[in-house]
């Protein structure tokens, strides 16, 4: 990126505003794509214990915390700067559940049932659409709730989940 702004801050003093605007094209097209990974990696998180949540029938601390950490870091990341727009909208999530739920097995086969189960056992195992039902209700949370009034709804859905009424 630092040579895409030396080429941006040349192309502005030398006047070639077409390069400059295509450059600072790029640029914000690389800080989207930054921007979607890290959704991605909180989106791995959160399904990742919603995984192990069905398959142990239990929430953990820990879990809870994950999952709401996860949550709140895709409301502060989706969000976009000018705090009215987002980067992935409530009804575009579809492919990302698809791409990131097979990672998201496979690094909860690591850790459900203490590891006796293998990626394949695992999958077999996950209901893939319920677990879609519930991340979409945390991420919807986040177009719905500002920071503040999100932790209770988060904890109201995670009183759901089983063992969560603890």
């Amino acid at each position: 990126m630092v040579q895409e702004l030396i080429d941006l801050r040349n192309c502005i003093l030398a006047g070639k505003n077409e390069e400059a605007i295509a450059i600072v094209d790029e640029l914000e097209g690389m800080s989207k794509q930054a921007t979607l990974r890290n959704i991605g990696s909180f989106l791995i998180i959160l399904l990742i214990h919603l995984i192990k949540n069905q398959v142990e029938q239990r929430l953990t601390n820990s879990w809870a915390t994950s999952i709401a950490n996860s949550v709140r870091g895709i409301k502060k990341l989706n969000l976009k700067d000018n705090k009215t727009s987002y980067y992935i909208n409530a009804d575009e999530w579809e492919p990302f559940f698809e791409d990131e739920l097979e990672a998201a097995i496979r690094e909860a086969s690591r850790e459900v049932l203490e590891g006796k189960l293998s990626r394949v056992q695992l999958s077999q195992r996950v209901d893939r659409e319920e677990i879609i039902a519930i991340a979409t209700q945390f991420i919807s949370l986040t177009y719905t709730y500002s920071i503040k009034e999100l932790e209770d709804a988060i904890d109201e859905l995670l009183a759901k989940l089983p063992g969560g009424e603890n």
